[in-house]
């Protein structure tokens, strides 16, 4: 234990951090590992370990041991023993029921004692089709389903069925003057050495190598879910340019094109579409023998994909995120049906290590005209958000950023359409949003990159599968109300290292005292947890002098 602390570990496995201690950060960084950020005010942050978080750390390489020994050494105070108990028995919960194969039988094994309580179970019973002293045999086509019902009544199953091979593809890097980065290379051992779960890197970070070096370690044919047309492009575009893989070995299966080669690109709103109460596309996923499902940006699967995941656990299958954070609060789910996390990189390391660029963000707070405020204070709770984070006095604000980064690419970043097409109007700046054509959006897109146009308005399909490595500055103006996930994808696409390695600014204009400044609070958490700061600023700030990408 050190007497001067920066955390205080709780009874009810809270763990608050005081932000004035020098030793600070370095706490803040060693207890993202194994515990979730909870609450983010100026000066003390509030750390929850959940079972689930402790799960996830022991399947990423961290031991019991490991996590109460980084407790001691940030803890002001001694550690409670409640907590020193809880984390053991979570901890000591994983392996203790398998579930592999006997012959054509799938078969759970453990603990006789730990076998009659999941038997006793009301949720696991339908799954299972006979009872042993030392095995139950598992209906076979519910892997997943007993997975999910087995991490409920806590109980994590290490899988080890096993696999089906897939289709035999070769897939080679093409490392012409590259090759991966040496995090990229232990998350593509990690994960081929599991053979299923999530691998968690910032934005920027290059997932999609990650992907490209898992398919070539693997050579089999390969099911990329993706989450739009978009996104679809640009993993063709990056695997042929980093991979021996063809145009005639890539199929892109979308609203507009249904190819299936021996790598197939699909979009998560068609692998869902469904017509007459059945998924119209479902025979995408028995089409070939897969030999890897990729799920891109898993924290935003769709609700239905994990009832066709369930089904897929024969299958391997790679999780791909910035962050385990689902609004939905499905996080167990992704442990239990896609895999637990099975390699994590934090952002301030890369960092660091400079392969992301320095970010300072900063909250810009300005205030509703007094007439204004009136009429907030008399709209429905269901108006208030919408009136607060899109009221024009955040345009002038936006002008003067943009007007004092003239050597900046910027990205002018929101939700509500109406806002947005105001201020492409009113600054001039072209804007992208779902609605644009393919075609037209790719070549706004080019112009950003190549210096043609110095700024974008967009919208939310810049949350995610927006290459755009030259944009340093973010000016958000509305988000989708508190979600964290989305405040780190909007980071993620400032943070590509610059050449001459300037920091990236992030701004986010957010209206004083309403409940636009309550969601700002929660979006910050997740970035927080990674170690950032928000910077809070009165507008007249800007003006003062606004912190400069240098």
């Amino acid at each position: 234990m050190v007497e001067t602390g920066a955390a205080i570990v709780q009874s009810d496995k809270t763990v608050l951090i005081e932000l004035s201690h020098p030793g600070a950060e370095d706490a803040r960084h060693d207890i993202a590992v194994f515990a979730e950020l909870e609450r983010a005010p100026e000066h003390v942050h509030t750390y929850r370990i959940t079972r689930l978080t402790l799960w996830n750390a022991e399947a990423a390489g961290h031991s019991a041991e490991d996590i109460l020994a980084t407790l001691e050494r940030h803890s002001r105070f001694p550690i409670p023993d409640s907590v020193r108990a809880d984390i053991n028995d979570a901890i000591s919960r994983c392996g203790k029921v398998t579930l592999s194969r006997d012959g054509d039988r799938l078969v759970l094994h453990g603990d006789p004692a730990i076998l009659r309580e999941i038997a006793q179970s009301k949720k696991v019973q339908p799954f299972i089709s006979s009872v042993g002293d030392d095995a139950l045999e598992v209906e076979p086509l519910s892997r997943g389903k007993i997975k999910q019902e087995l991490l409920r009544i806590g109980w994590p199953a290490t899988d080890l069925a096993g696999y089906a091979e897939g289709e035999d593809h070769e897939i080679d890097l093409q490392t012409n003057g590259w090759s991966l980065r040496d995090y990229q290379q232990r998350a593509v051992d990690r994960f081929v050495g599991s053979g299923s779960g999530v691998v968690c890197l910032p934005c920027g970070a290059g997932k999609t190598l990650v992907g490209a070096g898992v398919m070539a370690e693997l050579d089999q044919a390969t099911l990329i879910l993706v989450t739009n047309t978009l996104a679809a492009r640009q993993w063709r575009r990056e695997l042929l340019e980093r991979t021996s893989l063809t145009e005639d070995d890539i199929g892109e299966y979308s609203g507009s094109v249904k190819e299936i080669k021996p790598v197939t690109i699909a979009t998560y709103s068609i692998v869902t579409a469904k017509r007459g109460g059945q998924f119209r596309h479902i025979g995408l996923l028995g089409e070939r023998k897969w030999g890897v499902v990729i799920y891109d940006e898993v924290h935003l699967l769709p609700a239905p994909v994990f009832q066709l995941s369930a089904e897929l656990q024969a299958t391997r299958r790679l999780g791909l995120t910035a962050t385990l954070i689902r609004e939905d609060g499905r996080e167990g789910d992704v442990f239990s049906l896609i895999g637990p996390k099975r390699y994590d990189a934090a952002w301030k390391d890369l960092e660091k290590a400079g392969y992301l660029a320095p970010a300072h963000c900063v909250e810009v707070r300005l205030e509703l005209p007094a007439e204004d405020r009136i009429h907030y204070a008399t709209l429905a709770d269901n108006e208030r958000y919408r009136y607060a984070s899109t009221h024009q006095a955040k345009d002038a604000v936006v002008r003067e950023l943009v007007e004092k980064f003239p050597e900046e690419r910027i990205l002018v970043m929101g939700i509500y359409l109406d806002q947005l097409e105001r201020l492409s109007t009113e600054l001039d700046i072209p804007l992208v949003t779902g609605e644009t054509p393919l075609a037209e959006r790719e070549e706004l897109l080019r112009q950003f990159r190549d210096g043609e146009i110095p700024a974008l308005v967009v919208s939310k399909v810049a949350n995610f599968s927006l290459d755009l490595p030259e944009a340093s500055v973010a000016i958000q103006v509305s988000g989708t109300f508190g979600s964290r996930q989305e405040e780190a994808q909007r980071l993620g696409r400032i943070v590509r290292p610059k050449a001459d390695g300037r920091s990236a600014l992030f701004y986010s204009i957010v209206t004083r005292d309403t409940v636009d400044q309550d969601y700002a609070m929660n979006r910050q958490r997740f970035l927080t947890e990674q170690g950032y700061s928000y910077e809070i600023v009165g507008t007249d700030a800007l003006t003062d002098g606004a912190p400069a990408s240098t």
